[in-house]
């Protein structure tokens, strides 16, 4: 599909201009959360374009989460784990987030050591929601980041504007600043 945005043309079957402004305006508010997270809250963070999808990131100290098991949420601290990565994969005509994905990232050292691919799961957060995991890197310094993102497998509506996010994408950020550290928090009981 190239690196054209996405259409977001109104003269469809299943949208009007009405709605696909409020399309944007969900995108807006979702990119106001990425932008901040990405700024102000990690310790770094950044977004490019990629073919139909906006990819951004933010990288943080290793955090603790709920995950499921035996039937319940159980909290799960940091072990060896010391920096936490996060993937936000948005449409990049409307700034909506894409649920739903198979992402994977590679971290590439300061001395070249590659890590990974790993998946990046889906994590919901109070703010935004976004794909994750928590890793354990060898050192601190200026990392590369690479995303890969495989088109989504769930149908597209609407006979012009449905058609994205048919081919996988990859991303590449340098000079991704690390320091680890973990910030291990308890859950009230």
């Amino acid at each position: 599909m190239g690196t054209n945005r996405p259409p977001m043309d109104p003269k469809s079957s299943e949208a009007t201009a009405d709605q696909l402004e409020l399309a944007v305006a969900q995108g807006q508010a979702y990119r106001r959360a990425l932008d901040h997270m990405a700024h102000d809250v990690a310790d770094d963070g950044g977004a490019q374009t990629a073919g139909d999808y906006l990819v951004g990131y933010a990288i943080e100290k290793a955090e603790g989460m709920y995950h499921p098991g035996d039937g319940d949420l159980v909290w799960r601290n940091p072990d060896e784990e010391n920096l936490h990565v996060e993937i936000a994969v948005c449409d990049a005509a409307d700034g909506r987030f894409i649920p739903g994905l198979e992402v994977t990232a590679t971290l590439v050292t300061p001395s070249g050591e590659q890590l990974g691919p790993h998946p990046q799961v889906l994590v919901w957060h109070p703010m935004l929601y976004h794909y994750a995991r928590n890793w354990t890197l060898p050192e601190d310094g200026v990392y590369e980041l690479r995303v890969h993102v495989e088109p989504p497998t769930f149908p597209r509506h609407d006979e012009i504007n449905g058609r994205r996010f048919a081919e996988p994408v990859d991303v590449t950020f340098t000079g991704v600043q690390v320091e680890r550290g973990a910030e291990p928090v308890r859950p009230p009981k």
